[in-house]
């Protein structure tokens, strides 16, 4: 398969009057054609701000420095003007965002939102335009689509706002979807049909998708290929099945035990002791060191470089470094 989007070495930071936070710090990821890629971590691990970088949605937001690499296809998006990011945006990149009621417009009916990115992308007339949003609101499992087009948000519930979000993302037939926590909030039930939804879309067209999220039962369901993120760096990443069964960063192996087991007693769920860190005050070290079983002197004072083990998976961990002292 050929690689959609390629990111090396992404950098976003955020100059604020404390200090410079580096919410996402030399990433690198790969996705490629038809493929999922799920980015996991807990809150404040840089997961979304991955995810806007990529759309360039964090432009002109004051004090924001972005550097890196973010190609897809032949393009380096960092590179492009406003009026070429605007053509992918919507078109071939689309996103659906964490919070549909705060994406939304509240003034505009759901049909005035789902008509414009057609009007734009696909240049489509408005009674053609009109009839395709139809169209994607019944598909997405939405009844009475027409009178839904005359809806306001507020008027849906949240996991009608989320198939709208879905039906709108799909609407331009993107190469890449980007998902941010599409599943946040909802009922179990509701959730489970919106992930249907989506791999039937991806199925169907043949979309790769990157999907955000710290629900690992989502991860083991959608993804292909796992990337753990912790304060901001990618600590591992491999594929699904084998990130799974045989995890090596001590974090991926505390989100996992994190999990409850089905059919499986337990008096009390285990937790990762501790919280991510806050992102002021970072030092050159392991920045989970000091919630770690595991942790060694070096943890302490130097930071672990992302290396290849075994064939289709990398960790950052002294752990897994040849000389390295375990006392």
């Amino acid at each position: 398969m050929s690689t959609l989007l390629d990111i090396e070495q992404l950098s976003t930071y955020f100059q604020t009057e404390e200090g410079v936070i580096k919410a996402v710090d030399d990433v690198s990821l790969r996705i490629l054609q038809g493929e999922t890629v799920c980015i996991v971590g807990e809150s404040g691990c840089g997961k979304s701000v991955t995810a806007l970088s990529v759309m360039g949605l964090l432009e002109g937001v004051s004090g924001t420095q972005v550097g890196g690499q973010i190609k897809f296809g032949d393009s380096d998006l960092l590179k492009l003007g406003k009026h070429e990011l605007r053509t992918i945006r919507g078109h071939e990149i689309a996103m659906i965002f964490q919070e549909p009621m705060s994406s939304l417009n509240p003034v505009l009916t759901i049909g005035e939102q789902m008509i414009e990115p057609m009007l734009e992308h696909l240049k489509l007339g408005k009674k053609a335009a009109r009839q395709r949003a139809v169209d994607l609101i019944a598909q997405v499992g939405i009844s009475r689509p027409e009178q839904i087009m005359t809806s306001y948000p507020h008027e849906l519930s949240g996991g009608m706002l989320q198939r709208v979000m879905i039906a709108m993302a799909i609407s331009c037939n993107p190469k890449l979807l980007i998902a941010d926590e599409p599943t946040t909030a909802l009922d179990v039930t509701i959730q489970a049909q919106i992930l249907d939804m989506l791999r039937q879309i991806k199925a169907e067209s043949d979309m790769s998708i990157l999907l955000i999220t710290h629900d690992l039962g989502v991860v083991a369901e959608m993804a292909d290929y796992v990337v753990v993120m912790y304060a901001g760096k990618v600590v591992e990443e491999g594929e699904v099945t084998q990130l799974f069964e045989h995890p090596k960063h001590p974090y991926t192996q505390g989100l996992l035990k994190s999990k409850p087991v089905l059919n499986q007693r337990q008096d009390e769920l285990y937790s990762i002791p501790g919280q991510v860190p806050n992102l002021l005050e970072l030092r050159e070290s392991c920045y989970f060191h000091d919630r770690c079983e595991h942790c060694m002197g070096v943890c302490r004072v130097k930071e672990p470089v992302l290396k290849k083990i075994g064939d289709n998976q990398k960790v950052a961990c002294w752990l897994y470094e040849e000389g390295v002292s375990h006392d």
